[in-house]
């Protein structure tokens, strides 16, 4: 739609508004003729009859009903978002797009969350949970402001990843399951020969870090359960459907308590980093907000460590 169509709906809306081409003009502040010159190109551009004119002024044909019904929604809602912006503006109001698998989420996210609404009440968040890989796409296409995801391999011009930590992915299962396995096996069983390994599906970048893995040590798991969330992957774990490839430090706690068992592996998974990814040619103020935040906890547990 070029500036000149807006002007022209600008026109037709406030004459079909008030049913008067004179109160029209002069809510509008235009002449008369300008105003039935707008409406009769408008008519000529669409090739069709928008008003019928009377001795009181004028009423919509059906055609115009139509077009008025879309034209009232759209100028509505661009009412609407002048108003969202005056009222982002007095109240110091922002929108902060977050992107998380769930366990991302509910393992990472939450402590620093908390602290963030917290601290900036004023900011609405919004919280889109999907794969890793997804939530680099978005990042990409600026469609959210702050990822957490595991560090992506290959060049990702313009992303910056923040806060990283070391994560260890690890096998887990129950030790009754281990047990029983034992028993079946009648010694030390080939986990992954015998076992049920469950494993998140094929498209996740952990998944594809396992794989990576198996193909280093020249094994392959021959009974695989592919589920689509580490949640998933620690609840079947505890209730013994098998050994579940999970990250160590989701499991501390149950580690703790022996509700799961780490296996000892010939070699090790490869840590790797995890963190909160964001484009810099996509910073806003409420980005920044939840940046000082990360970077506050940052220095706290340096202290925190330099204390120890």
């Amino acid at each position: 739609m070029t500036e000149q169509n807006l002007s022209a709906y600008r026109i037709f809306y406030e004459v079909a508004k008030n049913g008067n081409i004179s109160r029209a003009a002069k809510r509008l502040y235009i002449s008369q003729p300008a105003i039935s010159k707008s409406i009769v190109k408008l008519e000529e551009g669409l090739d069709t009859k928008l008003f019928k004119r009377n001795s009181r002024g004028v009423t919509l044909t059906d055609e115009g009903e139509v077009l008025y019904r879309h034209i009232e929604e759209a100028f509505g809602a661009i009412g609407e978002a002048e108003l969202e912006l005056r009222r982002m503006k007095d109240l110091n109001i922002g929108h902060l797009r977050l992107g998380a698998s769930t366990t991302m989420c509910r393992y990472v996210l939450l402590p620093y969350l908390r602290k963030f609404i917290k601290r900036f009440p004023n900011i609405r968040v919004s919280i889109v949970t999907q794969d890793s890989g997804r939530t680099l796409s978005l990042l990409e296409a600026r469609k959210l402001d702050l990822g957490i995801t595991a560090e992506p391999k290959g060049k990702h011009p313009g992303l910056c990843l923040c806060s990283p930590r070391r994560i260890h992915d690890i096998f887990v299962a129950t030790p009754q399951y281990l047990e029983n396995l034992r028993e079946i096996s009648e010694g030390e069983p080939d986990i992954f020969r015998e076992a049920n390994i469950l494993l998140l599906d094929e498209h996740n970048m952990s998944r594809r870090h396992v794989d990576e893995y198996f193909k280093s040590i020249q094994r392959e798991p021959q009974q695989v359960l592919e589920v689509s969330t580490m949640d998933l992957l620690i609840e079947f774990a505890k209730v013994g459907i098998g050994v579940s490839c999970v990250i160590k430090e989701f499991v501390a706690e149950e580690l703790r308590s022996s509700q799961l068992s780490e296996l000892p592996l010939e070699r090790e998974i490869p840590s790797r980093n995890i963190g909160f990814i964001y484009s810099e040619a996509n910073r806003s103020k409420s980005l920044d907000a939840f940046l000082s935040i990360l970077e506050e906890n940052k220095g706290t547990e340096k202290k925190g460590k330099e204390q120890k």
